[in-house]
């Protein structure tokens, strides 16, 4: 993967999927891929979403929404809101993320970025909320069973 800056986003980079990158290993259960056949679509946490990238462009521009706040980064995929979220002045960031490779290019992002984000690896939608001032949910409406989960653990909030 590469790290790039996010379009729209040039304060922030990424490491984002790429024709050359290989994600497809990932998706494929034997790992022999057909190295002829097209990349197929590259995990939701090795790009930027769209709606992650307008709410981390928000959180950029009006940095007294995060400002001396815990936020919360609610289904974080690239981390990309949190890293917003920090850069902005959050006081601390968590960053929920239930699949492992993202957890660990989650930790990358941050890094490359030069904030902490405390990363919860796990669902938390069926138990109370953590203890945060602002739940940041950028692209958490995907799929109809999803919705069904965060809808209420967001009424929760």
């Amino acid at each position: 993967m590469r790290l790039t800056p996010v379009p729209s986003l040039p304060e922030i980079r990424l490491y984002m999927a790429h024709p050359g990158s290989g994600l497809r290993r990932l998706l494929e259960p034997d790992g022999d891929a057909d190295e002829s056949a097209a990349e197929p679509q590259p995990p939701y946490w090795a790009y930027a979403w769209a709606g992650g990238a307008v709410l981390a462009r928000y959180v950029l521009d009006r940095p007294s929404i995060v400002m001396d706040r815990r936020v919360l980064d609610l289904g974080a995929g690239s981390g990309l809101v949190g890293i917003a979220a920090a850069k902005a002045g959050a006081r601390e960031v968590l960053a929920t993320e239930i699949d492992c490779n993202g957890v660990v290019a989650l930790g990358l992002n941050a890094a490359a970025n030069g904030v902490a984000i405390t990363t919860i690896g796990e669902d938390i939608t069926a138990g109370p909320p953590p203890a945060v001032d602002l739940v940041l949910a950028g692209d958490v409406f995907y799929g109809q069973a999803v919705a069904r989960r965060v809808i209420p653990f967001l009424d929760r909030c």
